[in-house]
């Protein structure tokens, strides 16, 4: 698979525009909207690893898609985490976009606790 078609079907998972992918992986519209119709030849491993980061995929996905056998095929050894499990965030573009935020402040009011509520007891 060629990498713009590649990058377009990951943005397009995760509910993603154009703006604002260009704006995480911090690269000019026009230029992503050039990656994503194959008008770009040799894209640097920074900017591959950028649109990786923010796709919140392996970056050899994006590396074997764009050509770079054998830095795609693991020559570099490891593992490559990401941040956010990718199916989370494929579910979570699904969703409306209420939904989403109102999942956020339960989420956030989960990770703003450093220890349990304790309840109080009820005496009868």
């Amino acid at each position: 698979m060629a990498l713009g078609k590649k990058i377009r079907e990951l943005r397009d998972e995760l509910g993603m525009s154009q703006a604002q992918l260009s704006t995480h992986a911090e690269l000019s519209q026009g230029y992503l909207s050039q990656l994503e119709n194959d008008e770009v030849r040799n894209p640097s491993a920074a900017v591959i690893f950028r649109l990786a980061q923010s796709l919140h995929v392996d970056p050899r996905v994006l590396m074997h898609a764009a050509g770079y056998g054998e830095a795609a095929n693991g020559a570099a050894g490891g593992e490559f985490e990401v941040a956010v499990d990718p199916e989370l965030l494929r579910f979570l573009a699904r969703i409306p976009r209420g939904h989403q935020t109102a999942l956020l402040r339960i989420l956030q009011g989960m990770a703003g606790r450093s220890k349990p509520v304790a309840r109080a007891a009820s005496g009868g």
